[in-house]
């Protein structure tokens, strides 16, 4: 990098993982059934070190939440900002029962809800 570069960049030091992503670590955890000492235990971290990163008092090293996300079958993924709805969304429908009736991704909604013709050669 450049030194001008290099001034316009302001350091941030957050003071504490974002209440967002702290939830979903805690949410991927009971959904497994564990406490807080049974994911500690499989990160090689005490019980009040992941309450604390649940909390928001401390946050953790980059390869340490690595960890964590991985163990809790999660990951981390860098995505371009403008995609992050697209993202959400998929995650959302994801997540979300199926409707009643399946839909297609390819086909339109008008072409969903259309009257098929008949051919004809059919009878």
């Amino acid at each position: 990098m450049t030194h001008d570069t290099l001034r316009r960049i302001k350091p941030l030091r957050l003071k504490g993982l974002p209440e967002d992503f702290r939830l979903k670590i805690k949410e991927a955890r009971l959904k497994r059934g564990w406490g807080q000492r049974e994911l500690g235990a499989k990160v090689g971290l005490p019980q009040p070190h992941i309450s604390a990163i649940e909390s928001g008092e401390i946050v953790p090293r980059f390869d340490t939440l690595l960890d964590l996300v991985r163990v809790l079958d999660q990951d981390i993924l860098l995505i371009p900002r403008t995609l992050v709805p697209a993202v959400q969304s998929l995650i959302r429908a994801q997540r979300e029962p199926a409707e009643s009736e399946e839909q297609s991704l390819y086909a339109a909604d008008d072409e969903e809800n259309a009257p098929k013709e008949k051919r004809h050669d059919e009878v």
